[in-house]
């Protein structure tokens, strides 16, 4: 099977370049958010942030330590004992203001996760959207913590079950959606009445203080929102204080398994709230029964989004034996004609994040090839340069691969090939990680048998665009537990009391 001559590549020219100004240069906020102030770190200290397409420098930002999560951890406190306080629907209409904000600089904040994160504008614009919608959400849920009536077990009794917000909230997010991720993190702790520190990652801090900037203008109250901005050495600084904090008494973060792991351990002398979104290493299985048109447009949206690097990414690519030759030509096809470059122009596949992300991918498609896989398009580093990674596609690839039990997190996608259904499954299901899985076939005892069998949060049947804010998000085994999104996701900063009422007779 011969592979295309070359992967389409696009350059920025000058007027591309101009798109990914800001309208407003005011929403680069370089400096921690707290207490509605920018606040700089104690010891004027700070770490630059790039554009990972060409190394330049975007801004200088406050390193934050101890003392800055301290500052936020109290204001958020304060403002707890206020906005726990204000009604529902007061809480919802500071979330609906900060919506109007939100979709009002829109192409903007756009821009800006283009432009520190390196993901293609119409992928930075959707991802607004994706936030948005969450803040949205969590709004009109702020009117709907119900609590409960309990048949009363006596005469004169009356059992009632209410709901309360946890107190303050501690946020984590990564870079790779750094505004939808924070906004699906703050939006349902303050509609249940909570307020929030968060931690931005190194990458990405600028499109989280400039949501937090917007939600100020929005009218919401000091020390309700507080982000604090740190490089990678000082991170685990930010972090200690909020896990030794008593008073923070829910963290949820979203990142790596071993990272997590570390922050319920970590979290355990306070017994804090947890939801924690890890790692994943996706299967997505296509059986010989599935229209195929729809899997190959399937698997390019599942795998080459973000260029890869998503956490719900399809990682490992299960084809049945009888359809594998004719899936591996067609996904050849679909992937040559993706457009590579800078989010400036019309690219569909931006760089990688940074030069580590660029040598693990480098790693598993050397350690694939090694061990008998062939690359029938890409596997190299792009011409273009700097992050960039062609997108790759490898077949006779087997369990015995690297990639195949590390999520690459890249523009790589390895064919593997099965021939029974049990045989795909007990595949699927051999890795410690159960975020999400993908799986196309028409037929509909076979939809039910494997979507049962599936260990994972969320399965995409014959789709695999699965993310919205009306469904739970979340995983299983080393994925994590806890949800967001959806109501169970505002169960997550709510907790329960239980009121006995008695004499009533």
């Amino acid at each position: 099977m011969a592979a295309p001559a070359e992967i389409q590549n696009h350059s920025t020219s000058a007027a591309e370049k101009q798109v990914l100004q800001l309208d407003r240069s005011d929403l680069i906020v370089t400096r921690a958010w707290i207490a509605n102030k920018r606040v700089q770190s104690s010891d004027a200290r700070t770490f630059p942030v790039e554009n990972p397409a060409d190394g330049s420098l975007i801004a200088e930002v406050a390193d934050c330590g101890s003392a800055e999560a301290k500052a936020a951890a109290d204001a958020a406190h304060r403002a707890f004992a206020s906005w726990r306080k204000i009604l529902a629907k007061e809480r919802a209409a500071h979330l609906q203001s900060w919506l109007t904000q939100v979709k009002k600089n829109q192409e903007d904040l756009a821009r800006l996760i283009s432009i520190e994160q390196g993901k293609p504008l119409t992928e930075s614009r959707a991802e607004v959207a994706y936030g948005a919608a969450y803040i949205e959400w969590f709004a009109e849920e702020a009117k709907r913590a119900y609590g409960d009536i309990i048949p009363e077990t006596a005469p004169g009794r009356k059992i009632i079950v209410t709901r309360e917000p946890v107190g303050v909230a501690a946020a984590i997010t990564p870079w790779n959606f750094p505004i939808a991720m924070l906004a699906r993190k703050i939006a349902p702790a303050l509609a249940a009445g909570c307020t929030i520190v968060a931690k931005p990652a190194e990458d990405t801090p600028l499109s989280a203080l400039a949501l937090a900037l917007l939600a100020a203008e929005a009218g919401i109250p000091e020390g309700v929102v507080n982000v604090v901005p740190a490089s990678r050495k000082n991170a685990g600084a930010v972090a200690d204080v909020w896990l030794n904090d008593e008073r923070v008494r829910k963290l949820s973060f979203t990142g790596s398994t071993a990272v997590g792991k570390h922050l319920a351990q970590a979290s355990a002398s306070t017994l804090k709230r947890l939801s924690l979104e890890l790692g994943g290493n996706a299967p997505f299985i296509v059986f010989e029964d599935a229209d195929l048109d729809r899997a190959i447009k399937g698997m390019i949206a599942a795998k080459f989004r973000n260029a890869g690097q998503t956490c719900i990414c399809a990682n490992r690519i299960y084809i049945a034996d009888a359809i594998y030759d004719e899936f591996a030509e067609r996904a050849v096809q679909a992937v040559a004609n993706l457009r590579v470059g800078p989010a400036g122009g019309d690219a569909e596949i931006g760089p990688l994040i940074n030069a580590r992300a660029l040598v693990k991918v480098e790693r598993h498609v050397a350690d694939a090839v090694e061990h008998g896989a062939r690359v029938l398009i890409g596997g190299k580093r792009h011409a273009l340069g700097r992050y960039f990674y062609e997108p790759t596609v490898l077949v006779d690839v087997d369990s015995s691969m690297v990639l195949s039990c590390e999520e690459t997190f890249g523009p790589v996608a390895p064919l593997f090939r099965f021939h029974t259904e049990e045989e795909a499954i007990s595949a699927a299901n051999s890795t410690p990680f159960g975020l999400a899985a993908y799986f196309y076939s028409r037929d509909i005892a076979r939809v039910m048998r494997v979507s049962a069998a599936l260990e994972s949060g969320m399965v995409g049947i014959n789709e695999a665009a699965i993310s919205t804010e009306v469904a739970p998000f979340g995983g299983v085994k080393d994925s994590g537990y806890g949800r967001e999104g959806s109501p169970y996701g505002m169960d997550e900063y709510l907790q329960t009391k239980y009121l006995c009422l008695g004499g009533l007779s």
